[in-house]
């Protein structure tokens, strides 16, 4: 059983930055894909980021892709979320998930374990 705490989310202006945390307890944390999802008010939560039980691979959402950078440090147990040039339309209750397996990784269902969210405004 995997337990997801996230942190970092807040309230900045277009164009700001922010580092999302997600800390992990209960299981072998490496042997975890992890992915970051987002869902804005009204809307299906949507896939952003994810990376490998090694952090040798990573993959993104294009509307993210160039902005968004997702990391692990496996020895705190911590996957990250660097968000730069923030846009009002990443406004969002941000959510780290964990999966067995490296592959379909957009599909939020087969994600086992999830946090319970960190609020990102950004206004304009």
């Amino acid at each position: 059983q995997v337990q997801l705490v996230e942190s970092g989310g807040g309230l900045v202006q277009a164009g700001g930055s922010l580092r999302l945390s997600c800390a992990a307890s209960g299981g072998t944390f490496s042997s975890y894909a992890m992915g970051w999802f987002r869902q804005a008010p009204g809307k299906d939560r949507e896939f952003v980021a994810a990376v490998s039980g090694s952090g040798g691979s990573t993959y993104y959402a294009d509307s993210v892709k160039g902005r968004f950078t997702i990391s692990r440090d496996n020895a705190k147990n911590t996957v990250y979320l660097q968000m730069n040039s923030l846009k009002p339309e990443d406004t969002a209750v941000y959510y780290c998930a964990a999966k067995n397996y490296w592959a379909n990784l957009t599909i939020r269902t087969l994600y086992g374990y999830w946090g319970q969210g960190t609020q990102v405004t950004i206004s304009s």
